[in-house]
């Protein structure tokens, strides 16, 4: 069975990019566009990793990350941080609300394929 990977970006062009990554190398991709409409999605089916934008308008990829530790069914989910953000401060932010991995945009396929493939277990 192929694994599900959710892309939480506002921008579409950003989401086409990692999807066509995450596909060829053979996950499945569920796209959302910002933190609530990620949250929104997350209805139970299974997902084993989510991978997050930090900078989004409605709700946050550090906003979003500390919501979705309170789901039960998803408190584990790995979650990834895909960002152009670089900054020690807002990395540990987002490793204390709980997310496993932090890349900065842009990234090599190879880069992403390997931290997704490290993240999820098989």
């Amino acid at each position: 069975m192929s694994k599900t990977v959710m892309i939480v970006d506002d921008s579409t062009s950003m989401r086409q990019t990692v999807k066509i990554c995450l596909s060829s190398a053979g996950y499945d991709v569920v796209e959302a566009e910002d933190g609530q409409d990620g949250i929104a999605k997350l209805d139970g089916r299974p997902v084993h990793l989510i991978i997050a934008d930090v900078n989004m308008p409605v709700m946050g990829g550090i906003d979003m990350v500390k919501a979705i530790k309170q789901m039960p069914n998803y408190r584990f989910t790995p979650i990834m941080m895909l960002t152009t953000e670089s900054d020690e401060t807002r990395k540990r932010e987002g490793q204390f609300a709980g997310a496993k991995a932090w890349v900065v945009k842009p990234f090599k396929p190879e880069q992403l394929l390997a931290a997704v493939a490290k993240l999820i277990m098989p």
